[in-house]
Formats: structure tokens, C-alpha cells, sequence
């Protein structure tokens, strides 16, 4: 059945809706009639690709050179030692056959992947084991050589690519599933494992993974972890903190720390391996990971609604919470401008119109009949009750597959609108969008748009502000003003993407002088020489301010 059955008495408003998703393969019908085609993504040779992002040839922006980061933020290279043909030689040996230094198969892996970035790196290493990256780090500390490691490169603040010329250490091909335990749920894999490949081994084994991104085609655990993504599950699962119960990591010198517990209760000493969550490769390079896996649920639905007001969403995401209980697994907003743009950049449809805002709720079980009666009752409540306007439920894989693809692609919309100014914020539910509200008065005409999305469960708003081109200008007239607004209403200033390159320098915002400071002597004992990521997540005084 590819439609829930639907509340009776709800008028034709969902009447209208059963037949638009109920379409064979799953997709919904554009205006006129015409099924949105499928098209492949312009994508740089060998980069690393964000699952479901792709568009049209004829949508695809004209390709621009990047420019350099150091030059462009004015920051200073520190002192580390330049490559030398005795460090070419030297890592041949170590990693035989996997250094890289081409220029052509190097230049997607020195910028991001939203083209904002961009490092000159002349070696990208690739080792296949834990040993490989001890003794390459080993060496690495020794001659003072500056290191930048990368899983998918799918990062939104510079934080996966180099500044200058430091050597990337690549898990690409750290990709190995070490154990899984079909009884406790616990996979042990390595760091460079992606994650939807991951998350298809486990579905054959009655299981998931814990979290779930729109990258999940390209980013990697290790990546994952290491900058403690959030992503769409978290409402239902938790955060990494809570579901990765153990972490292999090499430190800067070389030594391998071997925390890859799978244990759920570990009472002994200080749990280190949250320091490494979240830390973004800066102290240490994670090479294995620990982690809960909760089943697959047997039952999956997920209701696309229209809301006439924010107000309307907030309430629709409490009855939700309260009506769905166990089986709410994710509760996802965007306004209508998201909707628009992956309507005009991407050609994808949206089977609502009319609404200024969209929610997407979706509910996992383990009884089908159980959750539809919830689902349906809940639905009926918040229609009778005029919190949606409009709506339409699927239960179909691809279907599901369809509609969640209007929240997933957002991203890559924007980046066909011109230069992105991204924040990525956390705030008390309430408060969610009045700062994008606050930003497009405070913007006006300066924009091209300002729209926002987000994560309802978690309080975590992607504000994202377009303009035909970069703008000093329009720099300066969104920060640090979202960040002082940020934090002036209890905020973060990074909810899930963490700080990299382009937020170190507005930490203070969120954490105060003291946690800075005791970060930082963290980061002295672990690196002393501070090859690892340089230039990221920590402030420093001597690099510049990032506009």
C-alpha cells in the first residue's frame, strides 16, 4: 500500500492528495503532468558526492576558480616544514602505491564541496590500516609536517579541506566492517566506512544506523563522529555522544589509543573518547568506531504538511509529540522559499502549494496497524483543529524516498542560487525562526533570499542567506550580528556542522573564556607541535579575521 489509510471526514483536501502519491514509482506528478526527470550532478573529477545531490546539466552554475583561503582571510602559514622529495620517498614506502600527488587528482580534495574553500595540498595520503596511519603521523610529527584529515569531504565550514599546503591523510580506503553483533546491535567498522553502505549492511541484518544525512552517500563514520553530526534521526536516537560506545584513534606523534569498547556500561575513569567527538581531526585522526545500532523498524510513514503559520508548526510538532510518543522518529521544517528554490533550481515537485511552511513527520514501528491508528489519529486532530492546511502521507519506500528528498536537497538547491551564507543554529524551539524573520529585515534588498530549515525536535535552524556574488558588504551586515543575536537568546552557534575553518573565531559566542582556554590546553598536550588540522575550530590571534 503506498498511501496510509487516510482519517475519515477529512474532506478533499487529502482526497485530492491520495491520488498524486499513489502514482506508480513512487513520483509526484509537476504541474502539467510531467513526472520531474532524473538527472546527474556536474560534479568535480574523483570528488566526494553528497547522496541525492544532482540537478540538470542546464541548471548547473558555470564552473569558477576557488580562491585560495590564506590569501582571501589573511591568514598567516605557520612554521611548519614544506614537502621534501626525501618526505615523498619516504611516505612511498610507508603507504606503497596510495600517495597522490598529481595536480588534476588532487584539486577536489583541496576545496569543499560548497566551492568556498580551497587549500594547495601536494600529497594526499591513502592508508588502509590503523598501523599505516601511525607510522605516516609518526613521521609526520617528527619532521614538523602539517596534516589534514579528510573522510568524505562533504564539510560546510572548511574544516575537511586544507588552508595551505598540509598533507591529506584520506580514510577513503579505511573502509572495512570489522564486527557486527546481530544480539547487542554493536557494529565495529572502520573510520572510512560510508555511511549509507553501512546502513544497507545493517537492513540485511534487521538493523539501522543511528543517524541519517543527506550525505550519507558520500560522508564518512569517521567524519561523522568526528564532527558529531546530528542529522535527521536524532530526535528518535539520540546524539553520536550517546550511541558511539568506543573510538581507535592515533594521536599526533603516532601513538595508537585504544578505547573500541563494546560495552554499553563502562564506569572506569575518565570517558576519553569524548574528547575525540566533535574534536574535527584536531586531536587526534579516528580510525575505528564502536557503535549502537537500533533494529529496523518494520513500519515506516511519513506525512508531508502544509502550515499557514510558524505558530501552526510549532503546535503541530508538540500534538505531535505528544500524539505519536515512541514512534515519532523525525519532525523536519522548511519554509516556503526552500520549497521554491528546489522547485526552480532542481525541477523537483512539491505536491502541496499554498502554504508558507512545511513539515515533514515521520513515525518508525515495529506494528503497522498500530502506527497508522496513531498516525491517523493524529492527523485528524491537527486537521479538525486547522493546525494543517494540507497534507499527504506515504508508506512506500520509494515514495518516502520521493518526499524526503524536498528536505534533503535543500542544500544543494542553494548553491544554485548564488554565493551561500550558511548558519547552522541552535535555539530554543520557540525562538526558531524568528532570526530569519529578523534577517530579511535587517537585509532587505541586499539578499537575493533568506530562508530557513531545519530540525524541529532538536531546535537546530539552517539559516541561509543567497546574493548573486560575495559581498564584504553583506558580510558584514550578517556577523557577527547572527551570532551576537545567536547567543543573546541562549543559542549555539553551531548546532551540528561544528566550527572548522570559517567559525572558530566566534566560539566565544558559545562557550565562555574559561572552556576556550582549557580547550586549548587539551589541544597543546594531545598536539604540542599542532600539526593536526591547523587553523581549525580553535581560536587563534595571529590569523586574521575570517572576513
Amino acid at each position: 500500500m503506498g498511501l496510509a489509510a487516510l482519517p475519515r471526514g477529512l474532506g478533499g483536501g487529502w482526497a485530492r492528495l491520495r491520488g498524486l502519491t499513489g502514482r506508480p514509482g513512487g513520483t509526484p506528478a509537476r504541474p502539467g503532468g510531467a513526472a520531474a526527470p532524473a538527472a546527474p550532478l556536474l560534479w568535480p573529477r574523483g570528488a566526494a558526492r553528497p547522496r541525492g545531490e544532482g540537478t540538470s546539466p542546464a541548471a548547473a552554475p558555470r564552473r569558477r576558480e576557488v580562491t585560495l583561503t590564506g590569501p582571501r582571510y589573511g591568514v598567516r602559514r605557520r612554521p611548519f616544514r614544506a614537502l621534501s622529495g626525501r618526505d615523498l620517498a619516504a611516505f612511498e614506502r610507508l603507504v606503497p602505491g596510495r600517495a597522490v600527488t598529481d595536480a588534476e587528482q588532487l584539486a577536489p580534495f583541496n576545496v569543499d564541496w560548497l566551492r568556498s574553500v580551497r587549500g594547495c595540498s601536494k600529497l594526499m595520503l591513502k592508508p588502509q590500516t590503523t598501523a599505516e596511519v601511525s607510522q605516516v603521523l609518526r613521521y609526520c610529527y617528527e619532521r614538523n609536517l602539517a596534516v589534514n584529515p579528510q573522510g568524505g569531504n562533504t564539510g560546510l565550514v572548511g574544516g575537511s579541506v586544507p588552508v595551505f599546503d598540509e598533507i591529506i591523510l584520506s580514510t577513503a580506503l579505511m573502509n572495512k566492517i570489522i564486527s557486527f553483533d546481530k544480539v547487542s546491535g554493536i557494529l565495529v567498522c572502520q573510520a572510512g566506512c560510508i555511511l549509507e553502505k553501512l546502513n544497507e549492511y545493517l537492513e540485511d541484518q534487521g538493523f539501522i544506523m543511528p543517524l541519517d544525512l543527506g550525505a550519507k552517500g558520500s560522508c564518512h563514520i569517521g567524519g561523522n563522529v568526528a564532527t558529531n553530526a546530528g542529522g535527521l534521526r536524532l530526535l528518535r536516537y539520540g546524539s553520536l555522544r550517546g550511541t558511539v560506545l568506543g573510538l581507535e584513534v592515533v594521536l599526533a606523534d603516532g601513538s595508537v589509543l585504544d578505547c573500541l569498547t563494546s560495552l554499553r556500561k563502562d564506569n572506569t575513569g575518565y570517558d576519553l573518547k569524548q574528547l575525540f567527538i566533535g574534536s574535527e581531526g584536531t586531536l587526534g585522526v579516528i580510525t575505528a568506531v564502536s557503535i549502537l545500532c537500533p533494529q529496523k523498524p518494520k513500519a515506516v510513514n511519513l506525512a508531508f504538511l502544509g502550515c499557514q503559520s510558524f505558530a501552526k508548526v510549532l503546535e503541530t510538532f508538540t500534538t505531535s509529540r505528544a500524539m505519536l510518543g515512541e514512534i515519532l522518529s523525525a519532525c523536519e521544517f522548511m519554509d516556503e522559499k526552500c520549497m521554491e528554490l528546489v522547485e526552480r533550481h532542481l525541477k523537483l515537485s512539491n505536491p502541496l502549494t499554498g502554504s508558507p511552511f512545511y513539515v515533514l513527520i515521520e513515525t518508525s514501528g515495529s506494528d503497522s496497524t498500530h502506527d497508522a491508528d496513531k498516525l491517523n489519529n493524529f492527523l485528524e486532530q491537527a486537521m479538525t483543529s486547522g493546525l494543517v492546511a494540507d497534507g499527504t502521507v506515504a508508506t512506500d519506500a520509494k515514495k518516502i524516498k520521493t518526499l524526503w528528498s524536498l528536505r534533503e536537497r535543500i542544500t544543494e538547491a542553494l548553491t544554485h542560487d548564488g554565493c551561500v551564507y550558511k548558519y547552522d543554529i541552535s535555539l530554543p524551539v520557540g525562538k526558531l525562526y524568528d532570526l530569519v524573520m529578523d534577517m530579511r529585515a535587517r537585509l532587505g534588498q541586499s539578499a537575493k533570499n533568506v530562508v530557513g530549515y531545519g530540525h524541529l525536535g532538536d531546535g537546530n535552524l539552517h539559516l541561509n542567506i543567497t546574493a548573486e556574488s560575495y559581498s564584504h558588504f553583506l558580510l558584514d551586515a550578517i556577523e557577527p550580528y547572527v551570532y551576537e543575536w545567536t547567543a543573546r537568546h541562549k543559542g549555539s552557534i553551531s548546532a551540528e556542522h561544528g566550527l572548522g575553518f570559517k567559525k572558530k573565531q566566534y566560539i566565544h559566542y558559545s562557550k565562555p573564556n574559561e572552556a576556550i582556554f582549557l580547550m586549548q590546553r587539551f589541544k597543546a598536550m594531545l598536539d604540542p607541535k599542532g600539526i593536526l588540522n591547523p587553523y581549525k575550530t580553535l581560536p587563534t590571534s595571529s590569523e586574521g579575521n575570517m572576513h
